[in-house]
């Protein structure tokens, strides 16, 4: 046998080559397309039909189905696309994946654009060193694209020659003639391998050199490539494993609508091949071998995926009740859990700084929801009401400590990949976010201690000192709703910070003249000197909250400022 282990070693590296090459240049288009790929996505899903339309877009361009389908898991996660929209998208994302088969059977097996990687490497360095964080994305994508095209140059170099070593075939020629018990062995080989490979546009080519130099016939080729729309279903599936019920929903729509599409073509497999056949040798007028069985292949690759879409798009609602009768919402996720931030695989930067987003909202909601119970706090009677509400706010400063270290160890593993200086822009002010609002969740626990702390002195406040802190409440509470609705979407609220900054001056005004009322009222012996503290210590804590919803709000107003400079 003329094979070796170098040489095998020599395949799996222009396979690790051509993977890379494909994963820099997805990740280069999604960041030179940025926000412009969320707007399609999430402005194109009005209906099915769109949803198709976007799906083969955004997966033409990205040139991965799982980069696209992970995302709309993340958006369906984040709450931004409902689980039918997110059906359509991932129905073209099938379909836009089969265009990469199309540029491997036209360039990849005519041209030598291997032998064009090199002098394009040398028009992406000075663009991949750029300042402009565009021409360094297009660099990247210059640099993916010459790494995919030498790794599948390579690939068709270091691949075995089955014809001199027919022993290597041997296992295979053991299922290659077995009718068609062969045709599903072979879609559950490309599942598997497009599984461990986890991108179907590596296992297409592969397949694509298996056929054009005649070790397995066309229809084995078009079987693995049924298999590969079955395997390339994990990457999702894995992606959604920590997200939210909804997300797992999406992603379980995708394996089935896969897997249901290669059972329908299974039944109709021999008629389904030779009208592909057909198609290519009389109405492409494809007669060399060379290329005819590549063309064949990525033909039935995309007649494949259209035909699913035709014939599925029209049960995307039974497809969405399948799923929620598989996948049952349970019960509320206990609150410390993060809701929107997947824990798994990491999508796309962009696409991970808005979910970071969505959980500062929430986190935000959380510590004025937390606020809203000290506020009841103070006028609870009975002692088993007030423990249970004072155990309530304890556990709320202990989901507020945990939710701010994990969206900053989040948002810090997202700062260590690729990212536009816009993003991380982004980052550094959430993460100053996050550390106020958790601030404001001390501050909560602070005013729930004290509260506390009057109450077993069996003393109460006066009329005039309860009505001070309602009204100083009232303003506190105030400034968090503004904070919120900042929080929520800080490039559409100019004139909500200005109100912010003037409920914050007011703030500090009305502590101010307390302050000195506090001391006139304590000498004139209309309440002892220890219920003044009590009564100061709740006053001066709002105050320094509002310090803290300021610095919030400050911070999210800071990155719109930057972005328009």
């Amino acid at each position: 046998m003329e094979y070796s282990f170098y040489d095998f070693l020599k395949l799996l590296g222009s396979l690790a080559l051509f993977l890379y090459g494909m994963k820099i240049m997805s990740e280069g288009l999604q960041k030179f397309a940025g926000d412009r790929l969320r707007t399609i996505l999430t402005a194109m899903t009005t209906n099915r039909v769109t949803g198709v339309l976007t799906g083969i877009l955004i997966t033409a361009l990205v040139q991965s189905s799982s980069a696209t389908t992970v995302m709309v898991v993340s958006f369906v996660n984040a709450g931004l696309l409902t689980l039918s929209q997110s059906i359509g998208v991932i129905m073209g994302a099938n379909v836009g994946t089969t265009v990469t088969a199309w540029i491997i059977s036209v360039f990849g097996f005519k041209i030598d654009v291997a032998a064009m990687a090199l002098p394009l490497l040398a028009f992406g360095v000075p663009l991949l060193f750029s300042q402009k964080s565009t021409r360094k994305s297009v660099g990247e994508f210059i640099f993916g694209f010459s790494f995919l095209f030498m790794g599948l140059a390579y690939l068709q170099m270091y691949a075995p020659d089955l014809s001199k070593n027919p022993e290597m075939l041997a296992f295979v020629q053991n299922y290659t003639d077995m009718g068609f018990l062969s045709i599903i062995i072979f879609v559950l080989v490309g599942a598997v391998i497009t599984m461990i490979v986890q991108a179907s546009a590596a296992t297409m080519a592969i397949t694509l050199i298996m056929c054009a130099n005649g070790w397995i016939s066309f229809e084995l080729g078009a079987a693995l490539a049924m298999g590969q729309n079955i395997g390339t279903t994990i990457t999702a599936n894995l992606a959604a494993l920590t997200g939210n019920t909804q997300a797992r929903r999406a992603a379980l729509a995708h394996l089935l609508f896969n897997v249901f599409g290669v059972i329908v073509v299974l039944c109709i497999f021999h008629p389904f091949t030779r009208a592909v056949s057909w198609f290519v040798t009389d109405f492409m007028n494809q007669h060399n071998p060379a290329t005819q069985v590549a063309f064949e292949l990525s033909a039935f690759h995309t007649a494949f995926n259209i035909f699913n879409v035709l014939l599925l798009i029209w049960f995307v609602k039974g497809i969405e009740r399948v799923v929620c009768i598989l996948l049952p919402l349970k019960d509320t996720d206990e609150e410390y859990r993060l809701r929107y931030i997947s824990r798994g695989l990491l999508s796309t930067a962009e696409l991970s700084i808005l979910e970071a987003r969505k959980e500062i909202h929430l986190f935000a909601e959380r510590t004025h929801r937390m606020f809203g119970m000290v506020r009841d706090l103070l006028h609870t009677e009975k002692d088993d009401d007030f423990n249970k509400l004072f155990s309530r706010v304890e556990k709320y400063e202990n989901i507020s400590d945990n939710m701010e270290l994990e969206i900053a160890n989040y948002l810090n593993q997202v700062s260590e990949g690729r990212l536009s200086s816009e993003s991380k822009l982004q980052i550094r002010a959430m993460l100053r976010e996050v550390t106020e609002i958790e601030s404001i969740g001390d501050s909560c626990y602070n005013l729930a201690r004290t509260i506390n702390r009057k109450r077993q002195t069996n003393q109460d406040f006066t009329e005039k000192q309860y009505e001070h802190i309602h009204f100083m409440m009232k303003l506190t509470n105030d400034a968090l709703e503004q904070m919120i609705v900042v929080v929520e979407k800080p490039e559409h609220h100019g004139a909500d910070v200005n109100k912010s900054f003037n409920i914050e001056n007011e703030i500090n005004n009305y502590r101010n003249q307390l302050k000195n009322q506090n001391i006139l009222d304590v000498n004139n012996k209309e309440y002892d000197y220890q219920m003044g503290v009590y009564y100061m210590d709740i006053i001066a804590e709002c105050e320094k909250l509002g310090d803290y919803i300021v610095n919030v709000v400050e911070a999210s107003s800071d990155v719109k400022e930057k972005k328009a400079s």
